[in-house]
């Protein structure tokens, strides 16, 4: 039986100077997030770019000291994909937009029952992320919010519960939704997996 050093032993070793314990790390994770990369860009040429840009940044971080997420070294590079994945959209103006729909549930990006590990990984960031996004809007439209969305309250519900007009709560919905999207842009936060 083969022994499988952890990740955080082959980081250590290759912060420590061992070039043979990172390419063990691209080996060993390079299906996955090969994978991952193209399940978004679609495209071999692309994928391949984004990958090698993903370990110039994992490389420059390492030997910079930076790095300091112990165990989690996979989500780490994952994230560092992700983030490059934007920015490649970003650059050729292909990020999808989410306009002229008024009924959009921004939502609706992180519901999935079959979630395989990495899918998990990324919807666990969305909704830490999402979370701290709500935290930010005016107390009342957060209550709204949290009560369409989270409690799967009818307007009617939440209007008897708060003690406002049914219009008030749609208002406070669409400003609750409104400031969401300029909070995610001012931050330039993507939440789709």
């Amino acid at each position: 039986m083969e022994l499988q050093i952890d990740d955080s032993v082959l980081v250590k070793n290759y912060i420590n100077g061992d070039e043979k314990a990172l390419e063990l790390l691209i080996n060993r994770h390079n299906q996955k997030i090969s994978s991952f990369i193209y399940s978004k860009v679609l495209d071999k040429d692309i994928t391949e770019d984004i990958f090698q840009d993903t370990f110039i940044k994992v490389i420059k971080t390492l030997k910079r000291g930076s790095y300091s997420e112990e165990g989690k070294f996979l989500p780490w590079v994952m994230r560092i994909a992700h983030n490059l994945i934007i920015d490649h959209f970003r650059k050729n103006k292909r990020m999808p937009k989410f306009e002229g729909s008024d009924d959009f549930n921004i939502f609706s990006v992180i519901h999935d029952d079959k979630l395989n590990a990495e899918k998990q990984m990324i919807k666990d960031q969305i909704d830490t992320d999402l979370s701290s996004l709500i935290d930010e809007l005016p107390d009342d439209q957060r209550e709204v919010l949290i009560m369409r969305i989270y409690k799967d309250m009818s307007f009617k519900e939440i209007s008897e519960n708060t003690g406002v007009s049914i219009n008030t709560a749609l208002g406070r919905m669409r400003y609750a939704l409104i400031n969401l999207r300029k909070i995610v842009e001012r931050n330039n936060i993507v939440l789709t997996n």
